[in-house]
């Protein structure tokens, strides 16, 4: 037996809102929910010569035997076997970056193959029923279209509630409460109220048989971007769910083919620099991280590709989460990191934003209609899955927002960062033509706030407001060399900001680096790990002293806790991201893997049983609270460097 085990299982994993994992070792072993907790079954069952067993979700049925189980970028794969017969389970996620059109599309393949092992013929029965609470948010039973009809040689069945309120609601903890479940298989499907479903039966020999079923989601309307109401990127020019469940169908062999060698592309790389324990935590975190986001066009067409904050407020377009997120896209996909920043500069040029920093978010999902987070009202729609009033309307002097919950030098150097590392890996200076005014606002802001940070937020919020926080000092450091860089990369005269580049460095060194590992905050207190820095390697930015990173890199191994690295000396947990981060900046792959092992372990034993969280307790190797969030692009960071 060879079973992948994961605190949860990909199965569906398309968008914040069509995402349905497993929770548990073995897709026999518990109900599919969606990554936030809410009951979302799939069953499966298979009749052998009359005898049933259950291949997914629970029943009355008892489990069928699983043989394999195995998690890679694209897929989730399970083999089972029972009374002379194999199946073999596999759910596809078409998330190629090289293939952005089918990367957006909300549709999942799944294979069932069947064959028999003993030499012998069966009759056999498969079912894979999909529940009507995909359609449904809070679990109340709803009226329903329930159709099926046939096109084209194949069949089609859809599923959506009779009463349509698209974008009807905005929160974290929630479900899509709108839109249309689709099926589409050359084999039988069923639909009722209860839902829909694929069921196969015929006789199977050595030769086997395959069903192939198509499911998607129809969510009507994605995202409201600053008033316009926008489908997914693959919808841009006018197509339908079905023009695309078609072309999934005529491009199978092809996109499957394109996944394989994706995967083998992508786990192949992870074994060489981390064994397998970096290919286990690249292939859990790969369909999680683009889950997480939707990617649409703006009014123009252009790309705008926004992050749900899962598990944390629901925020959408979160700048201090796509900071995290970015490695994975800089690597695969480097212009989607332009698309994560357009919305936000959007956002900080309009009437309302009146700061001379980066805002934080662009509003609540799905609503892309003004920064929530800081809002003087957010009380009242905080645990409400009520939609925020559109902020972006609002005008200068509206007085929406409350200055101490935001998160200046964070999100400053998070944008000038992300739009360097974009600029630098696809040579598109566009966007940053387009807001030089903005982001010189913001590099002036660092270089007079991110020398010694006041008391603030940083990305790590849940640890509360923080006076001279070092590794935030760290941020604004590496935002304005990025902004120096960026100047002179445009021909720009750029001797004032690398003038206040070596000013903040050398500030920096004279208050942070000290024997044993740099404080906490600049007056000596704790540690903390100084994950900011690892873009000074990654862009080769040449900021700090080798001397400062053997020191400070020479302190975290007599740190860690069987799960991995602290975030700081305050408490025992950590960031996921953040521990790539820090074991990015290792000397060699030896080094790299000892930062890892942790991880990896806590992937293979928390007994927390949701999707891939990136904060949790090094101890006990239980979740804090985040599930399902885009930061896991960043454990991708390692693949950005060029290792020896």
């Amino acid at each position: 037996m060879s079973i992948v085990r994961l605190p949860a299982i990909p199965l569906i994993a398309n968008d914040p809102y069509f995402s349905i994992w497993c929770p548990a070792d073995l897709l026999t072993d518990a109900d599919t929910c969606h990554w936030c907790g809410e009951a979302k079954p799939l069953r499966g069952t298979l009749a052998i010569d009359g005898k049933a067993y259950r291949f997914l979700g629970l029943g009355e049925a008892p489990a069928i035997k699983t043989l394999r189980q195995d998690v890679t970028p694209t897929a989730t794969e399970c083999v089972f076997a029972a009374d002379g017969v194999e199946l073999t389970l596999r759910f596809t996620g078409a998330a190629l970056p090289e293939d952005l059109d089918v990367l957006s599309a909300p549709i999942t393949m799944i294979e069932m193959r069947l064959r028999a092992l003993d030499g012998r013929e069966h009759d056999c029965r498969a079912e894979l029923s999909f529940s009507a609470a995909l359609c449904v948010y809070g679990g109340e039973k709803r009226d329903m279209h329930a159709v099926s009809y046939s096109l084209g040689g194949k069949n089609v069945a859809f599923l959506g509630q009779i009463a349509q309120k698209p974008l009807s609601h905005s929160g974290d903890h929630t479900t899509i409460d709108w839109g249309y479940l689709y099926l589409m298989s050359a084999a039988p499907l069923t639909s009722s109220q209860e839902g829909l479903g694929v069921c196969w039966s015929g006789s199977v020999g050595g030769a086997g048989a395959e069903i192939r079923a198509l499911a998607a989601y129809d969510d009507i309307a994605s995202i409201n971007y600053f008033g316009s109401l926008q489908k997914a990127w693959c919808f841009r020019d006018g197509s339908s769910i079905i023009d695309w469940l078609r072309a999934f169908d005529a491009r199978w062999d092809e996109l499957h083919q394109k996944c394989r060698a994706l995967d083998e592309r992508v786990l192949g790389e992870a074994r060489e620099i981390g064994g397998e324990d970096y290919a286990l935590i690249a292939a859990a975190a790969w369909r999680h991280t683009f889950a997480a986001h939707k990617l649409i066009a703006d009014g123009e067409g252009r790309m705008v590709l926004l992050s749900k904050e899962n598990d944390s407020n629901g925020c959408i377009g979160t700048v201090d989460i796509s900071y995290p997120s970015a490695p994975i896209f800089l690597k695969f996909c480097p212009q989607l990191v332009n698309a994560l920043c357009r919305g936000v500069l959007k956002f900080a040029e309009m009437p309302v934003w009146e700061e001379d920093y980066a805002p934080h978010d662009i509003g609540r999902y799905p609503y892309a209609t003004g920064q929530v987070y800081a809002a003087c009202d957010r009380a009242v729609y905080r645990q409400t899955a009520g939609v925020h009033p559109p902020y972006y309307l609002y005008p200068a002097g509206a007085g929406v927002y409350n200055p101490h919950d935001q998160m200046p030098v964070e999100e400053c150097g998070n944008m000038l960062i992300m739009l360097a590392a974009a600029f630098f890996k696809t040579g598109d200076a566009s966007l940053v033509q387009a807001h030089r005014a903005t982001l010189e606002k913001w590099a002036k802001y660092l270089c007079e706030y991110g020398e010694d940070p006041g008391e603030q937020l940083c990305t790590d919020d849940f640890a509360g407001h923080l006076a001279h926080n070092v590794n935030l000092a760290a941020k604004a450091l590496v935002g304005v060399a990025c902004y120096a860089r960026l100047m002179e990369a445009l021909g720009e005269d750029a001797a004032h900001w690398n003038r206040e580049t070596a000013r903040l460095r050398d500030s920096f060194l004279a208050r942070a680096q000290r024997p044993g590992g740099g404080p906490l905050t600049f007056d000596g207190t704790g540690w903390s790990m100084k994950y900011n820095l690892v873009w000074d390697e990654i862009l080769g930015l040449g900021l700090l002293p080798r001397e400062y990173y053997a020191q400070e890199m020479g302190s975290y191994p007599g740190r860690m806790n069987r799960y991995g690295l602290p975030l700081d000396s305050r408490r025992s947990y950590t960031k996921s991201d953040w521990e790539l981060w820090i074991a990015t900046m290792a000397q060699s792959k030896e080094e790299f893997r000892r930062f890892i092992a942790p991880i990896a372990a806590y992937l293979r034993e928390t007994d927390s049983r949701v999707p891939f969280s990136d904060w949790y307790d090094t101890v006990t190797g239980k979740y804090e609270h985040f599930i399902a969030r885009a930061v896991q692009g960043g454990l991708y960071m390692p693949m950005l460097k060029h290792w020896k």
